[in-house]
Parts: structure tokens; sequence; C-alpha cells
């Protein structure tokens, strides 16, 4: 397999996106000095037969650490900022953001936008342990949730149920969160150590993932979570980011500190007769 890259150069890669509407097209959230200090810059990149593009760049005056597509117009994508601000850009406008939302106090360290028919919502996590909700055009934040005591590092939306979303910390859960209500409705203490990412599996609504400082992936089905159906074992250091598979719904991806991405392939998913018999997430929502 032919490995393509791009290099941009005194920038540190945070979050790389592909765009659900152009398979060959990806966001990456950049920043300056590992994210310390400096600025950031948000690179779209096209893939062609010779390698990777360079479509749009922009620069931010501080890190930028997450990046999400729209899911309604294929070239607007939303970022999180060092500063505490949510900027949503156009990769037709060619120099300034549409809109700046600055609401958070501390680093924003995750952004997302909403799968689910019918809803187009923006979740984002901060250091200053709280999650807010906004409407895709970055007016007021709709709603702030509280909960965790500590950084959120990874805020993911279901692709299956509207208006709920996951959340991963630095106090070593992963919350579950019904935006209708406004309420936390599972509080998994995942791991002992910080948790820096998680992800939905695309095929079972009751099934995510958490990559933890502890360099486990534990995968979790939501209607039993006195213990993970599996843990994952390989990486040496923390692990920064995973991501189920969109393809298959036993493979997943990690990417690690310890400079290695690994693709675990297990099956995890529970027998037909469990889940006749144990109410689902969708049912405990309603």
């Amino acid at each position: 397999m032919t490995v393509k890259v791009f290099r941009s150069p005194a920038r540190h890669g945070y979050a790389v996106e592909v765009s659900p509407y152009i398979p060959s097209r990806v966001a990456c959230a950049a920043s300056q000095y590992y994210g310390i200090a400096g600025c950031g810059t948000l690179l779209v990149l096209d893939q062609t037969e010779t390698g990777l593009t360079l479509v749009r760049s922009w620069e931010w005056g501080d890190g930028l650490f997450d990046v999400a597509w729209s899911e309604g117009n294929e070239h607007v994508l939303v970022a999180g900022g060092g500063d505490g601000s949510l900027q949503l850009w156009d990769t037709a406008n060619h120099s300034a953001p549409l809109r700046v939302a600055k609401e958070h106090t501390q680093e924003v360290y995750a952004v997302d936008w909403s799968q689910t028919r019918g809803e187009s919502l923006i979740v984002s996590g901060s250091w200053d342990q709280t999650v807010k909700v906004w409407d895709p055009a970055l007016s007021p934040s709709l709603t702030t949730l509280r909960g965790h005591e500590g950084v959120i590092y990874s805020t993911i939306w279901s692709p299956h149920i509207p208006g709920c979303f996951a959340s991963a910390s630095g106090d070593g859960t992963l919350r579950i969160w019904d935006v209708k209500g406004a309420v936390c409705r599972l509080a998994i203490p995942a791991h002992k150590a910080e948790i820096l990412s998680c992800d939905w599996c695309k095929y079972d609504q009751n099934v995510v993932a958490t990559g933890s400082v502890d360099c486990t992936v534990c995968v979790w089905d939501l209607r039993n979570i006195r213990q993970p159906v599996n843990q994952l074992l390989g990486h040496t250091y923390a692990i920064r980011r995973l991501k189920f598979s969109p393809f298959d719904k036993t493979v997943l991806a990690s990417c690690s500190y310890d400079f290695t991405v690994s693709y675990h392939q297990s099956e995890w998913m529970v027998s037909s007769w469990q889940k006749q018999r144990v109410r689902t997430l969708r049912d405990n929502l309603r």
C-alpha cells in the first residue's frame, strides 16, 4: 500500500476528518508547538493519484484541536480552538470564518456534527469541564451540560439516536447524554486513567469504544456496563484517538502516542437472544 504524505512545516496535526460528501477530501486541524503555544492552521486536502494536494488553508491565532464537517453542506466545517472558540469555516471563503462563537472559558478540545436525519446540531467539549450544544449557525449555545470532573477530550454524536451523544474525560468516565432532557443518562467509570477518545459503533446503537492513557481500548455494551465486552491491547503509550470502521462492524482503528496506528478486529456483538431480553439505550431515552 502506498502512503501519501502532506507536510505542513511547524504544524502538528491534532485531528483528521474525511468529508461525508467527497471521499477523497479531508480536513486537518493543526497547531504550532504541539498545541502548547502559538497559532493553529486548518487545512483541507484532496487525495489524488499522485499525492495529497492543498485545497484551502486558514490560520487561527491559537491552536486548533478538532474539526468536523457539516452533514448538510459539503463546503462547511467547524473547528475548536485553544482560545475557547468554535469557528465555522466555508471552503468557498478564502479569508475569515463565517462565524466565531466563544462561550467556553478554556480550550475546546472536541467538536462533532450530528449525523442523524432531521437533526443538525454541533456539540463541543472543553477543558473547562463543560459540554455545549449549538445550532449549525453557532448562535448562542442551546444548552450547557455539566457533570464531568475533569478535562473533556472527546464528544461524539450517536449515529443512531437523535439528540444523544457520548463524552470522554480526564476523570476516567464515559458519559451518555440526552440533549432533549439536558441530562446525563449513563456515567461509566470506564478506565482508571484519563480517557482521550471515544466513538460509537456505526452498526449497533449500544456499542461504544473508549481509548485511554492506560494504553487500552475498551468496548462497552451500554445495556450492561459492569465490565467491557472487550479490552484491546497492543499500544505502549496513551491512545490519542480511535474510530470504528464505517464498513465493518467488528473493526476499529486506534492511534497512539507510541507513533503507531492499530487495527483491531473482534466479534464483540452480543447474541440475538440477549438483544431481545434487554432494553436498548433508545428505550431509556424515551
